[in-house]
């Protein structure tokens, strides 16, 4: 599959995927970085990576708290939003989590909001894992925030409409294969669209195997922003805090 191909290459980039996505709640996402930069011991001497940055909000806030960030993100779009931003301890770029970026660079790489799980293949997140394992430093540290897939496909299918302003999204949930699928369907400027999210039903099972082969050793997993630890029946998130070897 080329680039230009992938469901999330196409769908990051349209500005429906943007209103429908509106209400993030940023006083969350500040206040979980916040709580993660003091348990990670972040410096103003380290360097970050937001890994699959979208719009830069956490790269943003990070950079507010006086680190050095890069964030990087295959939508176009969002690069270019988030470059408004830009200063001297703050970079974007548009770049594939697949392929090498800057070789052990970085002391802590973050990759928050399941922005894992995209791809086709396990041979595709082996890549992206060892990517990461590639460009931080030894000893550095890599987050990944996932959704707690235990909840996620107790409550599957659902069915539910999303409001916005502008319209409405009929959005559909259900497990297919390996995938969590999300099915959104809109109309806008007098068409009909239909969009498929489809992430990685990946267990903590998994993601500990794959850590593994890349040499990754897991530290803590928490279970939501406040970093409680996780709980595979009540927790909404798998948040992985784990270590270089």
């Amino acid at each position: 599959m080329q680039k230009g191909e992938e469901w999330f290459d196409q769908w990051f980039n349209t500005p429906y995927y943007h209103i429908l996505y509106q209400n993030r709640d940023f006083k969350e996402a500040e206040t979980f970085v916040k709580k993660l930069s003091n348990h990670l011991n972040i410096s103003n001497v380290d360097k970050v990576l937001d890994l699959a940055c979208g719009k830069g909000r956490h790269a943003i806030f990070l950079n507010k708290l006086g680190f050095n960030v890069e964030g990087i993100d295959l939508s176009t779009e969002s690069i270019q939003h988030a470059k408004q931003f830009e200063n001297e301890k703050l970079k974007f770029s548009t770049h594939d989590m697949r392929e090498l970026y800057k070789k052990e660079e970085f002391t802590f790489i973050l990759n928050l909001f399941t922005s894992f799980g995209y791809f086709e293949t396990e041979e595709e997140d082996l890549l992206a894992l060892k990517m990461i394992a590639n460009s931080l430093k030894h000893n550095g540290y890599f987050v990944l925030d996932y959704f707690n897939t235990y909840k996620v496909i107790n409550s599957l299918p659902e069915k539910l409409v999303i409001k916005r302003p502008e319209m409405d999204f009929n959005v559909h949930k259900y497990l297919k294969n390996r995938h969590v699928m999300k099915e959104i369907a809109f109309s806008a400027d007098g068409k009909d669209y239909l969009f498929t999210e489809r992430v990685e039903a990946l267990k903590n099972k998994d993601f500990l195997k794959l850590f593994e082969s890349v040499n990754l050793k897991v530290i803590n997993t928490f279970g939501d922003y406040n970093l409680n630890l996780f709980d595979r029946e009540k927790s909404d998130r798998m948040i992985f805090v784990v270590q270089k070897q």
